[in-house]
């Protein structure tokens, strides 16, 4: 049809729209800017009803990736599940905006896939990527000067921080977070966590190639959303959730079922309340509003990531960025109520831990102990205190919590706990921050991911053992696979912190050494970051980096380091405490430390892109890795000025 003038002349005349005359007054044409009147015409073009089109408009950002048939098989596959269908919330919104006499617009910036990139040079793009995201939403945002609200859905890694940081810069206007939920379980098969360690298994001779080539293609139970474990993307929705930026109940709803669907559809409807009661992001995001995210993320035993993402929302917000001993403090505040992948103890998946009440659930606890702040406002325009009232009466708490217990035989309160049932069951606080001679300026360790055969009576981690020394993932990776990371060694994995490696995730070396027989008697320490779903004695985030001249960059094979991790107090120390002569304690490793040069191998990787070479020397002009590396065009250009001068 469309090779014939009469097919081009319908298609044409179609994509025109209905005849009319653009609702422009004599006022409009005087006074508007032309960019307003030509869009107008440019809306009329791609077939809105003239008469609509001074309706008021908003517009709705997405991370979506992929073409999908109307049938849902791909035309064209997305980076990863979770945004492959966010497309339809995308519609379902503006199919609602549309019915209240509102006009959607839409726009998207596609997101990579931390699974998909791991062991690979395209790990170094990961975290740089999220400012780049970040800043092109903002644009795409501005870019529509016309818009009355901004309606953002996301779902995993890099995308959901970026979008939040992208809304958090609405000020005055509304803002409306849509989380794009998690994927199912298989009736039969692994989650997307454990099916990431197939290659590593196999090496070891602990699967055949059947089944792995078998469970590769089952891990998706269905074919959006985040994936099944408390991983970055799923931590990123509770946060979001937390920050009041969320309707209640929405963070880790299935993909592609009515109640995802509808979250859509009542999210479009609370921008036009934001926007007819004059409610901007401003009135939602406060300091309060972000510590009752670091409540939420130490409550849920969130992935360390979001101490990189959460203080860039904070920035992007011009509120506080939380520091270290303000994570410090709430984690040692408050306990760890849900027991979710990869955490335990007997790890339930995410669409689990919404069935049983999700962030709300968690919520009514935290209340109930006097930990949250619940005066804070949220983007149903009702505070926060009111949302959990209506929570606690709900029939969809009842119902949905009910279907939990019927249909998979699991008891909700098993899954979300009161404290004192957490207690009992061993739960324990997340995030601790250790220092010391290899790490002066702090580091990570998600204290819960530690083997609990390896904790002593006090509640205390130690381990003491040779240093292998590795400047690269792929150095790394080959030892482990070859069985050359004996039983009590610590992997020392340097130059993988933003000037090395872009901050690289390296859940590929925490994955590869769970499958050794003496896995848990195996330490990591790395100036590069963990997936959320890794588990073992990782230490990360060790600052400085070993290229911008840290200790842990003089550390040098067969030296002796000491870790203690406290998981009562959350206080802990890394170490030289010794080399192949012998034990010298901490104190005179910080002397020979001083005293060494760094070591000659140091060097930022290979493959890594310029693109990342510029986001790392930015971000260390604006606070580095702990002020949530982000970009302080103040910071920057004062920065510049003084190197001009």
């Amino acid at each position: 049809m469309l090779e014939s003038p009469a097919g081009l002349e319908a298609v044409r005349t179609h994509a025109t729209g209905p005849q009319g005359q653009l609702p422009i007054t004599a006022e409009m044409l005087i006074n508007q800017p032309s960019g307003n009147l030509f869009g107008l015409t440019q809306s009329a073009g791609m077939g809105w009803e003239p008469g609509r089109l001074l309706d008021p408009e908003f517009l709705i950002m997405s991370t979506h990736g992929g073409l999908r048939a109307e049938d849902g098989r791909p035309i064209a596959l997305g980076f990863h599940t979770g945004h492959w269908e966010v497309g339809l919330l995308v519609a379902e919104a503006a199919r609602e905006l549309k019915s209240l006499h509102a006009v959607p617009f839409a726009g998207a910036c596609t997101d990579p896939c931390d699974g998909r990139t791991q062991g690979t040079s395209g790990m170094m793009d990961s975290l740089p990527y999220r400012n780049d995201a970040a800043m092109v939403l903002r644009r795409l945002m501005r870019s529509l000067p016309t818009r009355k609200g901004v309606l953002g859905v996301a779902t995993c890694d890099k995308g959901l921080p970026a979008m939040m940081m992208a809304l958090a810069f609405s000020g005055p206007l509304p803002a409306v977070l849509v989380p794009g939920g998690v994927t199912l379980l298989p009736d039969e098969g692994e989650d997307a966590g454990k099916v990431q360690t197939i290659g590593a298994r196999f090496a070891q001779r602990q699967i055949t190639l059947e089944y792995a080539a078998e469970v590769g293609c089952r891990a998706c139970a269905s074919p959006g959303g985040g994936c099944q474990f408390l991983g970055t993307a799923a931590t990123a929705q509770v946060v979001g959730e937390a920050l009041g930026l969320s309707l209640p109940h929405t963070a880790l709803a299935p993909s592609g079922h009515p109640i995802w669907l509808d979250a859509a559809r009542r999210s479009a409807r609370a921008l036009l309340r934001m926007h007819e009661s004059g409610m901007g992001a401003c009135d939602v995001l406060s300091d309060a509003a972000v510590r009752n995210a670091m409540v939420l993320h130490a409550a849920f035993g969130g992935s360390t990531n979001l101490l990189l993402h959460l203080p860039a929302i904070a920035f992007h917000a011009g509120l506080h960025r939380p520091t270290v001993e303000d994570w410090a403090e709430v984690n040692r505040q408050v306990p760890r109520l849900v027991d979710a992948l990869p955490n335990g103890p007997r790890g339930f998946a995410t669409v689990q831990v919404f069935l049983a009440g999700g962030v709300p659930e968690v919520m009514l606890h935290l209340r109930a102990a006097g930990l949250l702040d619940v005066s804070v406002k949220t983007v149903s325009g009702e505070t926060l205190g009111a949302c959990l009232d209506w929570w606690e009466q709900s029939k969809r708490r009842r119902d949905l919590r009910q279907n939990l217990e019927r249909q998979d035989g699991i008891d909700p309160d098993e899954v979300i706990m009161t404290p004192e049932r957490a207690r009992s069951r061993g739960l324990t606080s997340t995030v601790c921050f250790p220092i010391g001679n290899l790490a002066p300026e702090g580091s990570v360790i998600k204290s819960t991911a530690i083997d609990p055969s390896l904790i002593d009576e006090n509640n205390v981690y130690r381990h003491r053992g040779p240093a292998r020394v590795f400047t690269t993932e792929e150095a790394a990776i080959r030892a482990i696979k070859t069985g050359e990371v004996a039983h009590g060694d610590v992997v020392v994995l340097i130059c993988g912190g933003p000037k090395g490696a872009g901050m690289q995730e390296i859940y590929q070396v925490t994955s590869a050494l769970k499958m050794l027989p003496h896995c848990k008697h195996v330490a990591v320490i790395t100036d590069a970051r963990f997936s959320g779903v890794s588990t073992g004695a990782c230490i990360g985030h060790v600052s400085p980096e070993a290229l911008a001249g840290g200790p842990v960059g003089k550390v040098l094979e067969g030296d002796l380091i000491e870790i203690v991790i406290d998981r009562e107090s959350l206080t802990g120390t890394v170490h030289l405490v010794g080399d192949s002569s012998g034990f010298f304690g901490a104190e005179e490793g910080a002397r020979r430390l001083a005293e060494r040069g760094p070591r000659p191998d140091l060097r930022p990787h290979p493959d890594l892109p310029d693109d990342t070479r510029l986001w790392a020397a930015l971000v260390q002009a604006s606070g580095g890795v702990w002020g949530g590396c982000v970009y302080d065009a103040d910071r920057i250009i004062e920065r510049l000025e003084k190197e001009s001068l």
